[in-house]
């Protein structure tokens, strides 16, 4: 059997480059090795599937800090507002909600998937599921044959890998994609987990001090050897068995696997500011006079509502400030020492979860030897790549996402257009 078309891997990327490829008239085959397509797309956003992001292109670039910039020439051909648009024709309304992440209507992922799968349906897109691939043939010059690991060999003039990354592997990324591109020639930046939990080594961490607190609104900061700061993010975190977790931690966590290399050291400092509205000396000078009005009163009765009480109680332990002591027998050293901790309190991470066990791969086909407006592979006539086996990651809330659908919407046209020619 021979095929305009073949696209390897049923996610995001993959169903939209197939979709894409059967809109120019394509003969399109999707092969994926899962029984079921979409898995990826239906647990997103909670199961609710963030499916891209409303804020203005630059915006967006900036939410992707790898290599993000190199999808400047995709989001001209293809943007945020058209995937919006795609959406909306296939049926699907889609909100806005904070931070212009957009989800369907009915808050149901499955909504999506089941749209998508219409869409290809409709197009006579031909689907295989329980069909891995054991390797893809390429002449000198381009893409030949894809051969199944059944041993049946598929004709085809242009091939999309959109196999995915290494995380989440339970939904079929596993990482199969890189040995195909390297052998067409690719090069493969390392990989690494990033929008991953943090671990710690900390005796705090370890004694399960914290576990289960979270904290609102803080600043968490990733710090150089030198105490500076590479990065910091002003959201919410959690305090977990083996370290922290929540939105702040998965954005920060892909500078600390960067720090950890670029500085060959095996622990990482970052800081937490729980109050990042004021600065210390303003916090300092409001504390006291919170304690100067409330003389007679336990500290801790008085600094109720500043933390959460268990990081309160926490933090004036730490300070070695007897919870019960009031403003006149405090000493002034102790009480600084307090307020410092309230806007840089420090500790050391040692690493990660698992690649397994992250949102996002970081690494993957280098970008350099991509197309940027066709997403076609400058060694092979008709190799194109999508989604997550590029060398592309961002943060989530819609912008992982976004990349797969842009990168997978011009992979499947532009190998579709390179079929039909001569």
């Amino acid at each position: 059997m021979k095929y305009d078309v073949v696209v390897i891997g049923g996610g995001p990327s993959g169903l939209m480059a197939a979709i894409a490829a059967g809109e120019k008239k394509a003969k399109v085959l999707l092969l994926d090795k899962g029984n079921k397509l979409g898995r990826k797309l239906a647990i997103s956003g909670g199961g609710r599937c963030n499916v891209t992001n409303r804020l203005p292109i630059d915006e967006i670039i900036k939410h992707i800090p790898g290599n993000g910039r190199f999808l400047y020439s995709a989001f001209s051909e293809f943007s945020n507002e058209d995937i919006i648009k795609f959406f909306e024709n296939l049926g699907i309304q889609l909100k806005e909600e904070d931070h212009g992440r957009m989800f369907p209507v009915s808050d149901k992922a499955q909504s999506v998937v089941d749209a998508l799968l219409s869409e290809l349906q409709r197009l006579n897109v031909t689907i295989r599921t329980n069909e891995p691939v054991k390797d893809v043939i390429y002449d000198e010059e381009k893409v030949q044959t894809v051969k199944l690991v059944s041993g049946e060999a598929i004709r085809t003039k242009a091939v999309v890998l959109a196999v995915g990354g290494k995380s989440v592997p339970h939904t079929g990324s596993t990482g199969d994609g890189y040995a195909w591109a390297e052998k067409a020639g690719h090069s493969i930046a390392e990989l690494f987990p990033t929008e991953v939990p943090l671990t710690s080594n900390e005796r705090f961490i370890q004694d399960k001090t914290l576990q289960g607190l979270s904290l609102r609104d803080v600043a968490l900061s990733v710090l150089n050897p030198k105490g500076k700061p590479i990065i910091t993010h002003k959201m919410d975190m959690i305090f977990t068995h083996f370290g922290i977790s929540g939105p702040a931690v998965l954005r920060c966590s892909q500078y600390v696997v960067k720090a950890m290399k670029k500085f060959k050291t095996n622990a990482i400092t970052v800081s937490i500011d729980a109050v990042p509205s004021i600065n210390e000396e303003q916090l300092f000078q409001s504390i006291v006079k919170d304690l100067k009005q409330d003389a007679k009163k336990a500290i801790k009765n008085v600094l109720k509502g500043l933390l959460p009480e268990r990081y309160l109680l926490y933090l004036l332990e730490k300070n070695d400030i007897d919870t019960l002591v009031t403003y006149d027998n405090l000493s002034n050293e102790k009480l600084r020492s307090f307020v410092k901790d309230c806007k840089q309190f420090q500790f050391n991470v040692h690493g990660t979860l698992s690649l397994e066990k992250a949102f996002v791969t970081g690494g993957g086909v280098s970008v350099k030897e991509i197309h940027p407006r066709e997403m076609s592979s400058k060694f092979k006539a008709g190799l194109y790549f999508c989604g997550e086996i590029l060398d592309i990651h961002g943060y989530t809330g819609g912008y992982n996402i976004t990349s797969a659908l842009v990168t997978g919407r011009l992979a499947g046209m532009n190998a579709a257009i390179y079929s039909q020619t001569d």
